[in-house]
Protein backbone atom coordinates (compact mmCIF):
# COMPACT_ATOMS: atom_id res chain seq x y z
CA UNK A 1 0.00 0.00 0.00
CA UNK A 2 1.40 3.42 -0.96
CA UNK A 3 1.55 6.12 1.72
CA UNK A 4 -1.01 8.18 -0.17
CA UNK A 5 -3.62 5.48 0.45
CA UNK A 6 -3.01 5.45 4.22
CA UNK A 7 -5.13 7.89 6.25
CA UNK A 8 -3.38 9.10 9.40
CA UNK A 9 -5.13 10.93 12.23
CA UNK A 10 -2.44 13.07 13.88
CA UNK A 11 -3.49 13.65 17.50
CA UNK A 12 -2.12 16.85 19.02
CA UNK A 13 -2.79 19.12 21.98
CA UNK A 14 -4.81 17.29 24.60
CA UNK A 15 -5.50 18.46 28.14
CA UNK A 16 -2.25 17.82 30.03
CA UNK A 17 0.23 20.47 31.24
CA UNK A 18 2.40 19.36 28.30
CA UNK A 19 -0.15 20.63 25.78
CA UNK A 20 2.19 23.21 24.21
CA UNK A 21 4.97 20.65 23.81
CA UNK A 22 2.47 18.36 22.09
CA UNK A 23 1.60 21.12 19.63
CA UNK A 24 5.29 21.54 18.78
CA UNK A 25 5.71 17.79 18.35
CA UNK A 26 2.59 17.70 16.19
CA UNK A 27 3.85 20.47 13.94
CA UNK A 28 7.11 18.62 13.24
CA UNK A 29 5.36 15.27 12.72
CA UNK A 30 2.73 16.84 10.45
CA UNK A 31 5.42 18.17 8.09
CA UNK A 32 7.17 14.78 8.03
CA UNK A 33 3.93 12.91 7.32
CA UNK A 34 3.07 15.28 4.47
CA UNK A 35 6.59 14.99 3.03
CA UNK A 36 6.23 11.20 3.18
CA UNK A 37 3.00 11.41 1.19
CA UNK A 38 0.54 10.25 3.86
CA UNK A 39 -3.07 11.42 3.84
CA UNK A 40 -3.06 13.39 7.13
CA UNK A 41 -5.97 14.65 9.22
CA UNK A 42 -4.99 16.69 12.30
CA UNK A 43 -7.26 16.26 15.33
CA UNK A 44 -7.04 17.86 18.75
CA UNK A 45 -9.31 15.51 20.71
CA UNK A 46 -9.56 18.02 23.56
CA UNK A 47 -11.67 20.22 21.25
CA UNK A 48 -14.27 17.50 20.76
CA UNK A 49 -16.34 17.93 17.61
CA UNK A 50 -15.45 21.62 17.22
CA UNK A 51 -12.21 21.24 15.28
CA UNK A 52 -10.39 24.11 13.50
CA UNK A 53 -10.86 24.35 9.75
CA UNK A 54 -7.26 25.51 9.10
CA UNK A 55 -4.34 23.23 9.99
CA UNK A 56 -2.28 26.14 11.34
CA UNK A 57 -4.84 26.70 14.11
CA UNK A 58 -3.93 23.37 15.72
CA UNK A 59 -0.37 24.52 16.38
CA UNK A 60 -0.98 28.08 17.60
CA UNK A 61 -0.29 29.02 21.22
CA UNK A 62 -3.77 30.47 21.72
CA UNK A 63 -6.44 27.80 22.02
CA UNK A 64 -9.09 27.61 19.33
CA UNK A 65 -11.96 26.79 21.70
CA UNK A 66 -12.77 25.22 25.07
CA UNK A 67 -11.11 21.89 25.81
CA UNK A 68 -11.89 19.04 28.20
CA UNK A 69 -11.41 15.32 28.81
CA UNK A 70 -15.08 14.77 28.02
CA UNK A 71 -14.40 16.25 24.59
CA UNK A 72 -11.68 13.62 24.07
CA UNK A 73 -14.19 10.80 24.54
CA UNK A 74 -16.68 12.53 22.27
CA UNK A 75 -14.10 13.15 19.54
CA UNK A 76 -12.77 9.60 19.38
CA UNK A 77 -16.31 8.20 19.36
CA UNK A 78 -17.35 10.48 16.48
CA UNK A 79 -17.22 10.50 12.70
CA UNK A 80 -13.90 12.39 12.95
CA UNK A 81 -12.23 8.98 13.09
CA UNK A 82 -14.22 7.33 10.32
CA UNK A 83 -12.00 5.97 7.52
CA UNK A 84 -8.83 6.45 9.61
CA UNK A 85 -6.23 3.70 9.14
CA UNK A 86 -3.94 4.69 12.01
CA UNK A 87 -3.66 7.36 14.69
CA UNK A 88 -0.26 8.97 15.21
CA UNK A 89 -0.31 9.99 18.87
CA UNK A 90 1.66 13.21 19.32
CA UNK A 91 0.12 13.83 22.76
CA UNK A 92 2.26 14.08 25.90
CA UNK A 93 1.57 13.65 29.60
CA UNK A 94 -1.66 12.66 31.34
CA UNK A 95 -4.70 11.63 29.32
CA UNK A 96 -2.57 11.15 26.22
CA UNK A 97 0.51 9.19 27.20
CA UNK A 98 -0.91 7.21 30.14
CA UNK A 99 -3.08 4.67 28.32
CA UNK A 100 -6.32 6.67 28.39
CA UNK A 101 -6.42 7.68 24.72
CA UNK A 102 -4.90 4.32 23.77
CA UNK A 103 -7.83 2.54 25.45
CA UNK A 104 -10.38 4.70 23.63
CA UNK A 105 -8.71 4.02 20.29
CA UNK A 106 -8.68 0.29 20.97
CA UNK A 107 -12.38 0.36 21.84
CA UNK A 108 -12.96 2.17 18.56
CA UNK A 109 -10.84 -0.42 16.70
CA UNK A 110 -8.28 2.10 15.47
CA UNK A 111 -4.59 1.22 15.26
CA UNK A 112 -2.21 3.72 16.86
CA UNK A 113 1.47 4.49 17.23
CA UNK A 114 3.55 3.77 20.30
CA UNK A 115 2.94 1.49 23.26
CA UNK A 116 -0.29 -0.19 24.29
CA UNK A 117 -2.67 0.57 27.16
CA UNK A 118 -0.95 -1.34 29.96
CA UNK A 119 2.62 -0.40 29.09
CA UNK A 120 1.65 3.27 28.65
CA UNK A 121 0.00 3.25 32.06
CA UNK A 122 2.92 1.46 33.75
CA UNK A 123 5.51 3.80 32.26
CA UNK A 124 3.56 6.91 33.26
CA UNK A 125 3.26 5.65 36.85
CA UNK A 126 6.87 6.17 37.94
CA UNK A 127 6.61 4.08 41.10
CA UNK A 128 5.07 1.11 39.28
CA UNK A 129 7.64 1.29 36.50
CA UNK A 130 10.45 1.31 39.08
CA UNK A 131 8.98 -1.85 40.63
CA UNK A 132 9.13 -3.45 37.17
CA UNK A 133 12.70 -2.20 36.72
CA UNK A 134 13.75 -3.94 39.92
CA UNK A 135 12.09 -7.18 38.84
CA UNK A 136 13.93 -7.14 35.51
CA UNK A 137 17.30 -6.13 37.01
CA UNK A 138 17.32 -2.53 35.81
CA UNK A 139 19.18 -0.31 38.28
CA UNK A 140 17.05 2.60 39.54
CA UNK A 141 17.43 5.18 42.34
CA UNK A 142 15.87 4.35 45.71
CA UNK A 143 12.45 5.88 46.31
CA UNK A 144 9.21 5.93 48.20
CA UNK A 145 5.74 7.32 47.51
CA UNK A 146 3.71 9.86 49.46
CA UNK A 147 0.03 9.08 48.96
CA UNK A 148 -2.77 11.64 48.73
CA UNK A 149 -3.74 11.71 52.42
CA UNK A 150 -0.24 11.41 53.91
CA UNK A 151 0.57 14.68 55.69
CA UNK A 152 2.88 13.51 58.48
CA UNK A 153 5.92 15.48 57.37
CA UNK A 154 7.95 14.35 60.37
CA UNK A 155 7.53 10.77 59.15
CA UNK A 156 8.42 11.82 55.60
CA UNK A 157 11.58 13.55 56.86
CA UNK A 158 12.50 10.42 58.81
CA UNK A 159 12.05 8.25 55.70
CA UNK A 160 14.24 10.56 53.61
CA UNK A 161 17.03 10.53 56.17
CA UNK A 162 16.74 6.76 56.60
CA UNK A 163 16.66 5.79 52.92
CA UNK A 164 18.96 8.28 51.15
CA UNK A 165 19.16 11.74 52.72
CA UNK A 166 19.29 15.16 51.06
CA UNK A 167 19.37 16.36 48.38
CA UNK A 168 16.51 14.29 46.99
CA UNK A 169 14.11 14.56 44.09
CA UNK A 170 10.45 15.30 44.75
CA UNK A 171 8.11 15.08 41.77
CA UNK A 172 4.62 14.07 40.69
CA UNK A 173 4.32 10.31 40.29
CA UNK A 174 2.67 10.56 36.88
CA UNK A 175 3.83 13.64 35.01
CA UNK A 176 6.58 14.31 32.48
CA UNK A 177 8.87 17.11 31.29
CA UNK A 178 10.06 17.70 34.89
CA UNK A 179 6.72 19.43 35.60
CA UNK A 180 6.28 19.87 39.36
CA UNK A 181 9.81 18.60 40.10
CA UNK A 182 12.03 19.99 42.87
CA UNK A 183 15.56 19.13 43.91
CA UNK A 184 14.88 19.30 47.63
CA UNK A 185 18.01 20.16 49.64
CA UNK A 186 16.67 20.08 53.19
CA UNK A 187 13.74 19.94 55.60
CA UNK A 188 12.91 23.61 55.09
CA UNK A 189 12.04 23.07 51.40
CA UNK A 190 10.16 19.79 51.91
CA UNK A 191 6.57 20.95 52.44
CA UNK A 192 6.70 23.42 49.55
CA UNK A 193 8.21 20.77 47.25
CA UNK A 194 5.53 18.21 48.12
CA UNK A 195 2.74 20.76 47.68
CA UNK A 196 4.16 21.74 44.29
CA UNK A 197 4.18 18.11 43.15
CA UNK A 198 0.63 17.62 44.46
CA UNK A 199 -0.61 20.30 42.11
CA UNK A 200 -0.10 17.76 39.33
CA UNK A 201 -0.60 14.35 40.91
CA UNK A 202 -2.34 12.62 43.81
CA UNK A 203 0.84 10.64 44.45
CA UNK A 204 4.26 12.18 45.03
CA UNK A 205 7.50 10.34 44.30
CA UNK A 206 10.44 10.99 46.64
CA UNK A 207 13.60 9.72 44.99
CA UNK A 208 17.29 9.49 45.73
CA UNK A 209 19.29 12.23 43.98
CA UNK A 210 22.07 10.81 41.83
CA UNK A 211 24.94 13.25 41.25
CA UNK A 212 26.69 12.91 37.93
CA UNK A 213 25.54 12.95 34.33
CA UNK A 214 22.19 12.96 32.52
CA UNK A 215 22.06 10.45 29.69
CA UNK A 216 19.31 8.98 27.58
CA UNK A 217 18.82 6.15 25.09
CA UNK A 218 16.10 5.84 22.45
CA UNK A 219 14.80 2.45 21.37
CA UNK A 220 13.13 1.80 18.01
CA UNK A 221 11.94 -1.68 17.03
CA UNK A 222 14.16 -3.30 19.67
CA UNK A 223 17.22 -1.35 18.45
CA UNK A 224 18.97 0.86 21.01
CA UNK A 225 20.26 4.10 19.48
CA UNK A 226 23.60 5.74 20.38
CA UNK A 227 23.64 7.18 23.91
CA UNK A 228 23.03 10.94 24.20
CA UNK A 229 24.34 13.12 27.03
CA UNK A 230 22.35 16.15 28.16
CA UNK A 231 24.39 19.10 29.46
CA UNK A 232 22.32 22.09 30.66
CA UNK A 233 24.22 25.38 30.57
CA UNK A 234 22.44 26.57 33.72
CA UNK A 235 20.95 24.61 36.63
CA UNK A 236 19.41 21.21 35.92
CA UNK A 237 17.46 19.86 32.95
CA UNK A 238 14.13 21.47 33.85
CA UNK A 239 11.19 22.45 31.64
CA UNK A 240 12.80 25.71 30.49
CA UNK A 241 16.13 24.08 29.66
CA UNK A 242 14.33 21.26 27.82
CA UNK A 243 12.28 23.43 25.51
CA UNK A 244 14.28 26.63 25.06
CA UNK A 245 16.70 26.55 22.16
CA UNK A 246 20.33 27.13 23.15
CA UNK A 247 19.98 26.49 26.89
CA UNK A 248 21.28 22.91 26.75
CA UNK A 249 24.10 21.14 24.92
CA UNK A 250 23.61 17.62 23.57
CA UNK A 251 26.44 15.20 22.83
CA UNK A 252 25.63 12.15 20.73
CA UNK A 253 27.25 9.70 20.79
CA UNK A 254 27.99 10.57 24.41
CA UNK A 255 31.66 10.95 25.35
CA UNK A 256 31.76 7.88 27.59
CA UNK A 257 33.65 4.57 27.48
CA UNK A 258 32.29 2.08 24.96
CA UNK A 259 31.54 -0.51 27.65
CA UNK A 260 29.46 2.07 29.56
CA UNK A 261 27.54 2.98 26.39
CA UNK A 262 26.81 -0.69 25.68
CA UNK A 263 25.67 -1.22 29.27
CA UNK A 264 23.28 1.75 29.04
CA UNK A 265 21.88 0.45 25.76
CA UNK A 266 21.35 -2.95 27.35
CA UNK A 267 19.68 -1.38 30.40
CA UNK A 268 17.49 0.72 28.07
CA UNK A 269 16.27 -2.39 26.25
CA UNK A 270 15.61 -4.14 29.57
CA UNK A 271 13.62 -1.14 30.82
CA UNK A 272 11.74 -0.87 27.50
CA UNK A 273 10.70 -4.52 27.69
CA UNK A 274 10.10 -4.54 31.46
CA UNK A 275 7.01 -2.37 31.04
CA UNK A 276 6.02 -4.02 27.75
CA UNK A 277 6.73 -1.15 25.36
CA UNK A 278 6.32 -1.52 21.63
CA UNK A 279 7.68 0.37 18.63
CA UNK A 280 9.64 3.21 20.26
CA UNK A 281 10.41 4.99 23.53
CA UNK A 282 13.12 7.00 25.26
CA UNK A 283 14.74 5.79 28.47
CA UNK A 284 16.37 8.33 30.81
CA UNK A 285 19.31 7.72 33.12
CA UNK A 286 21.44 9.39 35.73
CA UNK A 287 25.01 8.10 35.65
CA UNK A 288 27.51 8.69 38.46
CA UNK A 289 31.03 9.96 37.84
CA UNK A 290 32.28 6.38 38.18
CA UNK A 291 29.71 5.31 35.55
CA UNK A 292 27.12 3.54 37.68
CA UNK A 293 23.81 3.75 35.80
CA UNK A 294 20.44 4.57 37.34
CA UNK A 295 17.31 4.35 35.21
CA UNK A 296 14.82 7.13 35.97
CA UNK A 297 11.90 6.43 33.64
CA UNK A 298 10.60 5.28 30.29
CA UNK A 299 8.95 7.87 28.03
CA UNK A 300 6.51 6.03 25.77
CA UNK A 301 5.66 9.12 23.68
CA UNK A 302 8.86 11.18 23.70
CA UNK A 303 8.91 14.64 22.17
CA UNK A 304 9.51 15.14 18.47
CA UNK A 305 10.24 18.89 18.46
CA UNK A 306 13.26 20.71 17.03
CA UNK A 307 15.01 20.35 20.41
CA UNK A 308 13.84 16.78 21.08
CA UNK A 309 16.25 13.99 21.87
CA UNK A 310 14.94 10.99 19.92
CA UNK A 311 15.44 12.65 16.50
CA UNK A 312 19.00 13.59 17.54
CA UNK A 313 19.79 9.98 18.47
CA UNK A 314 18.10 8.70 15.31
CA UNK A 315 20.34 10.94 13.19
CA UNK A 316 23.39 9.57 15.02
CA UNK A 317 22.15 6.08 14.05
CA UNK A 318 21.83 7.17 10.40
CA UNK A 319 18.03 7.52 10.48
CA UNK A 320 16.44 10.73 9.20
CA UNK A 321 13.44 12.30 10.92
CA UNK A 322 11.18 11.27 8.03
CA UNK A 323 12.43 7.67 8.17
CA UNK A 324 11.89 7.63 11.93
CA UNK A 325 8.27 8.75 11.53
CA UNK A 326 7.72 6.31 8.66
CA UNK A 327 9.03 3.38 10.70
CA UNK A 328 6.78 4.30 13.62
CA UNK A 329 3.75 4.33 11.30
CA UNK A 330 4.79 1.09 9.63
CA UNK A 331 5.09 -0.66 12.99
CA UNK A 332 1.64 0.55 14.04
CA UNK A 333 -0.17 -0.74 10.95
CA UNK A 334 1.72 -4.02 10.56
Amino acid sequence: MSNGKISVALLVGGTSPEREVSKNTGKSVFKALKDLGYNVKVIDPAYGLDQPKEVEKFFEEQDYTERSNRNIVEAINSTLFDDIDVAFIALHGKWGEDGSVQALLELRGIKYTGSGVLSSSLAMDKSMSKIMFQHFDVSTPRWFVINKDEDDFNLIKTKIKKFFGYPCIIKPNDEGSTIGLTICRGDIELIEAVEKAREFSKKVLVEEYIPGHELTVAVLDQQAFPVLEIIPKFGFYDYENKYTEGRTDYVVPADIPQKVAEHLQHQALLAFNSVGCRSYARIDFRVTNDFKSNCLEVNTLPGMTSTSLVPKMARAAGISFEELIDRIITHAIS
